[in-house]
């Protein structure tokens, strides 16, 4: 079981990322409040669970938890102010978007840019230790299998109902055979061409 809370007398809000490492797509970001009684045995960090299990999840949190929100950084943006600042920035957007205002943050990670006023701690692999970083991973990963999915509709040569925009080979060698779309960021490596010698 994970726990609660690092400071139980302040409002703590969890926040994690979903896409960082991905070729194509925003990286979302969520950050949910849990009230002080909140139990779930099943929460854990999102890798650790099933698509199945995420989605069951999903629900639960958003109806128990004081407050959540989900905070957006598009694939331009990402090229703009580079994939660390970009996933700052989806923490930042999320935490502002909560209902109630967080005393403090539990970061996902070991690096974080300070919010306004509020005091964070981060918790490198925060989401297999603590329930409000748990429930945040989950919330961003959904919403942003979700984001794929529409837009793998948008261009279904990608693969992006399989892979998220994640490098698989499938998805780089559509790159290759089919070139860029609006959606990739240009600032990544797409290809692995600089992994191939010529001879």
């Amino acid at each position: 079981m994970l726990e609660l809370s690092l400071y139980p007398d302040l409002i703590e809000a969890g926040c994690d990322e979903a896409g960082r490492g991905c070729l194509a797509g925003a990286v979302f970001a969520a950050a949910v409040i849990l009230p002080k009684d909140f139990i779930c045995e099943k929460l854990n960090d999102s890798k650790q669970l099933t698509e199945k299990e995420r989605y069951a999840l999903r629900p639960l949190i958003e109806e128990q938890a004081l407050a959540w929100a989900i905070g957006i950084v598009n694939q331009k943006e990402i090229d703009e102010i580079n994939i660390l600042n970009a996933s700052f920035l989806a923490m930042q957007r999320a935490v502002a978007s909560l209902k109630t205002r967080p005393q403090h943050l539990l970061i996902d990670g070991n690096r974080f840019r300070k919010y306004e006023d509020i005091p964070h701690t981060c918790v490198v692999k925060g989401d297999g230790k603590l329930l409000p970083i748990a429930a945040a991973s989950v919330l961003a990963k959904t919403y942003r299998d979700d984001y794929m999915l529409n837009l793998h509709r948008e261009h279904p040569l990608y693969d992006w109902d399989h892979n998220k925009g994640y490098p698989t080979k499938k998805h780089r060698e559509a790159i290759e055979k089919y070139g860029v779309t609006p959606y990739h960021r240009l600032t990544f490596n797409l290809t692995d061409k600089q992994l191939k010698l010529d001879f």
